[in-house]
């Protein structure tokens, strides 16, 4: 089993903006960067009466995102996703070696 660090926030904080709910339960978004561990792998989360499975979590730097990693995120490609984070944290540092924890989750299907 892979070993993380401590939490830095719970996993109910992990999506708490509309925007990013809705896309999640439109099935648009499948993952989320936050600057620290907000969930580890086999974690639930609700959202709107809907559950969630974090299905993987991992380290990465900004200089490693891509396109395909904003797409999971519910935007176009890098440039939008940028764009979103800087309207939501002004004056964001863009540093290619800053790291993220990326948290990838799926919807548990309705028993």
């Amino acid at each position: 089993m892979e070993q993380y660090p401590a939490k830095t926030c719970s996993v109910e904080r992990l999506i708490t903006r509309f925007q990013d709910i809705e896309k999640v339960l439109q099935g648009r978004k499948t993952s989320q960067r936050r600057n620290g561990l907000y969930a580890y792998p086999g974690e639930k989360m609700e959202l709107k009466g809907h559950v969630f499975e974090i299905t993987a979590v991992y380290a990465q730097t900004l200089g490693e995102m891509g396109d395909q990693d904003a797409k999971k995120e519910g935007m176009e490609n890098k440039s939008d996703y940028m764009k979103y984070i800087d309207q939501i944290h002004p004056g964001f540092s863009w540093s290619p070696t800053m790291q993220m924890w990326v948290h990838e989750f799926q919807k548990v299907p309705s028993s």
